[in-house]
């Protein structure tokens, strides 16, 4: 849960770094867009607790885009507080039970840990489509570089 929670910090930050007028940014036309990529670790987050047993704000599956970031924010922030809520109910014992998931059945601890592995991927990405957008990078796990030259 720990480690979930600082991805989540800086999987937030990312996404607060994203303008409404540059959601759709994509590497090339027709690849995932910033707004996009924010949305999907939105849903999966939420799928990933479902799984996992956890009561977890989640959006159906499909469900467009909202229009604006601020919306995508908070939906996010409710997952956050739900994960942080709701990890008070896993103990080291759980974290070892085979859950029934879509890869089919995982130790809880394994499927949780895939869930931060997802949205690392994803924010990565996001992070190189916010600087070819023009927006500031936040550090996420360290100083960009942008911010060592302001010193």
């Amino acid at each position: 849960m720990e480690d979930w929670a600082a991805s989540a910090a800086g999987t937030l930050s990312v996404m607060q770094a994203i303008s409404d007028d540059k959601m759709n940014a994509a590497i090339v036309e027709g690849h995932n867009s910033l707004g996009w990529l924010a949305w999907h670790l939105v849903s999966t987050a939420g799928a990933f607790g479902r799984f996992a047993g956890l009561n977890i704000p989640s959006i159906e599956r499909g469900a467009p885009v909202p229009a604006t970031m601020a919306e995508i924010v908070s939906q996010y922030e409710a997952v956050i507080a739900a994960y942080a809520s709701e990890g008070s109910k896993l103990t080291d014992a759980s974290m070892t039970e085979e859950i029934d998931t879509f890869v089919g059945k995982t130790p809880r601890g394994k499927f949780l840990r895939k869930l931060i592995d997802h949205q690392t991927h994803h924010r990565g990405q996001m992070t190189v489509l916010l600087r070819q957008a023009g927006l500031k990078v936040p550090g996420v796990l360290g100083p960009t570089r942008e911010m060592q030259t302001q010193n």
